[in-house]
């Protein structure tokens, strides 16, 4: 591993995927150099992702950080399908096999300021409000220019440049990967509510409102957040105590896209900059958390040549997966709407059923990361 170390590392982006691979690199013994163009970590009363699953908690385990996620997270101990209210389905998370449970609930910000508390352990801080600018020369040897905050420009030459920057990505858009794919019709919105006193965050329900849906999720242990197909879905929420505040509300233009390839030459990309999906089954910061420390794992092992043969599989897969789980709470026919009202029920009487929704919504419906002992 030693002569492997010495590398310099360029992470383009500090939000969960930028910050995982930093910190799963430096506690190898390298030194990453993290850049952001964000002034600081997602704020905390925008809960952007919300879920954290076991295949997250058992990677992140050995940096530190799950043990700071499991004193601050919600763990969610059932999922309930309801259809105008009257409830068709629900899922013991309890029977889940392993040392975690199947997902936790805990804002995206304090994911982040999780996991900046373990890396600053080693000496690693973004520097913010840093863009990469441009990027020049071969994808073996790139050369970059970074804008300040200040405005003044900085040119380095990393032996690896990563991008972890998101959607947007600059250093995808600067080094030529395409980015296929398309956006779906139906939007989706969503509020979060604090409540004068606490309210159960032990499930999340889906309200399949024929058409449409309404989503609960807990987000602390006032707060709960709504999610919905529906533009005007708020006078539809059961609030199940007197609202506090409203302290968020968004909508988000579903796509569903990915990279071809996860590298070219010196140049690699994880989690947002390499693949975007729906977010219904909560695999996306997950998947770029695993994204994260894979890559570490082969840096460290000098097998970066590997790293999108064996996540382009997985990508695809999760792809395939969210795309029929938004399929099916988006459906409009009011035949097909009928139909999936009546096979709900039915569902927990199919043997395997839950062993396989949970298997999925924990992340380990991809293979196991190889230098963990007994991962799942």
């Amino acid at each position: 591993m030693g002569e492997h170390t010495g590398k310099s590392i360029l992470i383009a982006g500090a939000g969960p995927t930028g910050l995982a691979l930093a910190l799963e690199l430096a506690r190898r013994g390298f030194r990453p150099r993290l850049v952001s163009r964000a002034a600081g970590p997602a704020p905390i009363n925008e809960s952007r992702a919300l879920g954290v699953n076991a295949r997250t908690m058992t990677l992140l385990e050995a940096s530190g950080a799950s043990a700071l996620v499991l004193a601050k997270a919600r763990r969610l101990t059932k999922f309930k399908i309801c259809s105008a209210s009257k409830l068709l389905l629900t899922i013991d998370t309890e029977t889940f096999r392993g040392p975690y449970c199947p997902i936790y609930a805990l804002p995206q910000g304090e994911t982040e300021r999780l996991l900046l508390q373990r890396l600053s352990v080693f000496g690693i801080r973004p520097e913010r409000s840093t863009q990469v600018q441009a990027v020049s020369g071969d994808v073996r040897s790139p050369i970059v220019m970074l804008r300040h905050a200040d405005g003044q420009t900085e040119t380095v030459l990393p032996d690896m440049l990563i991008g972890a920057d998101g959607a947007h990505s600059d250093v995808r858009k600067a080094c030529g990967f395409a980015f296929p794919g398309y956006a779906i019709e139906s939007r989706f919105f969503l509020a979060d509510y604090r409540y004068v006193q606490p309210v159960d965050t032990s499930f999340a329900e889906m309200n399949l409102l024929n058409p449409g849906v309404l989503v609960r999720l807990p987000v602390c242990e006032d707060r709960l957040r709504y999610v919905s197909t529906i533009e005007d879905f708020e006078p539809r929420i059961e609030h199940p105590a007197t609202v506090l505040e409203r302290t968020w509300k968004s909508d988000l233009t579903v796509s569903f896209r990915h990279v071809e390839t996860m590298s070219r030459g010196n140049v690699f990309l994880a989690g947002d900059a390499a693949h975007v999906h729906s977010p219904a089954g909560a695999r996306g910061m997950n998947l770029g958390i695993e994204d994260a420390c894979w890559l570490a794992w082969l840096i460290s092992e000098g097998r970066e040549r590997d790293y999108s043969k064996l996540r382009m599989p997985v990508v695809k897969t999760v792809l395939r997966d969210t795309r029929r789980y938004t399929a099916f709470i988006t459906l409009k026919n009011p035949l097909l709407t009928g139909v999936r009202k009546l096979l709900m029920p039915l569902l927990n009487q199919i043997p395997g059923f839950t062993a396989a929704a949970l298997r999925n919504v924990s992340g380990q419906d991809t293979p196991p990361p190889p230098w963990i002992p007994d991962a799942r």
